[in-house]
């Protein structure tokens, strides 16, 4: 955080300094009490503290609060700032902090591939720049103000994630970051817990037209169906398209699995470039346009951008290659689910496997509420169109992928399971060097995530 004295503070939140010195300097900023970790913290909270003891390891620590309390309860070290509305002191406050930076600020949404994305960018423009960003895929909105803080005097770039658990919430991102660039990957079918309908998700995700700055540019998918379903005519800045069509920006084609990753061509104002991006998929192909177009965005001219992206490094989880049990080829995709990875990983799994005997063993897919029957039912769709030779669920739920692909035809031999228990035995007698496996779940699923762990090869320890 760029320093702000206690006098400033209390300025910027029309409020005035009812006990400490009016010198001390502010380095970290809260909202919630257990979210302080550091002295020197301002702490915007209408809760009433009671134990003050509990605070002085903190000293000095600044609350601001809407709250009366009498002097004789309050230790001297803490100092208070009393305002007429700690919430709207609370967004002054953000509002001037991100007021001070004039940088280009990226925000990402999507159902898939925001954090391959967002990391993309950061690797690109830390070639020759000092850039912040979401760490991984932590972009939850408790932790926007320290994202937002994590911006100083020597940051020339911001990468942020700005993910949808429900309405309102890429909305309340864009108070905090005010992004120059925005990126809508694509967008599926996921939260639909909160979001109610598959509608209510897709106008979620285009709370992202309203959060760019005037004159700012929105990247977006030109294939994607769901995205194609926003009213981009209310959009007043710069639209970008990427994809493979003739009517994108930043066009790709003759795309092909190469060692680790895929090649294809770039087209651009009718200059074409070679461009590696590691990684396995199509998918990874759109990631990479929404990036490079990005980082163009911000000046960095294409080749650079192509040049740095061959030294990117794959994110675990996500479609990441191993040798598996038995000699065999194991793709762990155990990072997410949703409809939308899973057919991007399906299709993986056909290419890298031609001529090898395909396994996927696929878990249940989350956050869907009253969705969850439908949603699943569309994911045995996908099974059933994209084929496999061998399906194994994991979860009640994701029987139901199962039972909808046999309804549609699917022929292949099908295992579904309550839980992983079986599975590793099963796999140990029908899996070898000839076999290529799929696991596919999500990070809170511990037991896809161990057995992905398992069905990894480890060598023999060395003898003696």
């Amino acid at each position: 955080m760029k320093p702000l004295s206690v006098k400033n503070l209390a300025v910027i939140t029309a409020g005035y300094i009812v006990q400490g010195s009016e010198d001390i300097l502010i380095q970290h900023g809260a909202y919630r009490l257990k979210q302080v970790k550091k002295p020197n913290t301002a702490l915007f909270t209408s809760k009433r503290i009671v134990n003050w003891k509990s605070l002085e390891p903190l000293s000095p620590l600044v609350i601001v609060t809407d709250r009366a309390y009498r002097p004789t309860e309050i230790p001297t070290k803490i100092i208070i700032i009393q305002v007429a509305n700690v919430d709207e002191a609370y967004w002054k406050f953000v509002h001037f902090y991100r007021n001070q930076f004039h940088i280009p600020i990226v925000a990402i949404t999507g159902t898939s591939g925001k954090t391959t994305t967002k990391e993309m960018i950061k690797h690109i423009l830390s070639a020759d720049r000092q850039v912040t960003a979401t760490t991984l895929s932590s972009n939850s909105r408790t932790a926007s103000l320290q994202y937002l803080l994590n911006i100083e005097d020597d940051t020339e770039a911001a990468v942020f994630e700005t993910a949808v658990g429900s309405p309102g919430d890429v909305t309340n991102a864009g108070k905090y970051f005010k992004p120059t660039i925005g990126i809508i990957t694509n967008i599926g079918a996921h939260h639909l817990n909160y979001c109610k309908t598959l509608e209510g998700y897709i106008q979620a995700k285009g709370e992202m037209l309203d959060i760019i700055q005037p004159k700012g540019t929105l990247i977006i998918n030109a294939e994607d169906m769901n995205t194609k379903k926003l009213d981009i005519s209310k959009f007043n800045g710069r639209l970008v398209k990427v994809g493979i069509h003739d009517s994108c920006h930043f066009r790709a084609s003759h795309i092909q699995y190469y060692q680790k990753g895929m090649n294809f061509k770039l087209h651009h104002n009718r200059k074409t470039y070679d461009i590696f991006v590691p990684g396995f998929g199509q998918h990874q192909v759109y990631n990479a346009l929404a990036a490079i177009a990005a980082a163009y965005e911000i000046g960095v001219p294409i080749p650079v951008a192509a040049n740095q992206l061959q030294s990117f490094r794959q994110l675990k989880k996500q479609l990441q290659l191993f040798e598996g049990i038995n000699h065999s080829m194991l793709l762990d995709d155990t990072w997410s689910i949703t409809t939308t990875s899973l057919e991007a990983a399906l299709k993986v799994l056909n290419e890298l496997g031609d001529g090898k005997k395909k396994i996927a063993v696929i878990g249940t897919i989350t956050d869907l509420g009253s969705w969850g029957y439908i949603i699943h039912e569309q994911a045995g769709e996908l099974i059933q169109r994209i084929g496999v030779d061998v399906l194994i669920t994991i979860g009640e739920h994701a029987r139901i992928m199962a039972d909808h692909a046999v309804k549609l035809g699917f022929n292949a031999p099908v295992y579904t399971y309550k839980n992983s228990t079986l599975v590793y035995p099963l796999l140990q007698k029908i899996i070898d060097e000839n076999t290529i496996v799929l696991i596919k779940g999500d990070m809170y699923s511990e037991q896809v995530s161990k057995l992905a762990t398992e069905l990894k090869y480890k060598p023999p320890p060395p003898t003696v």
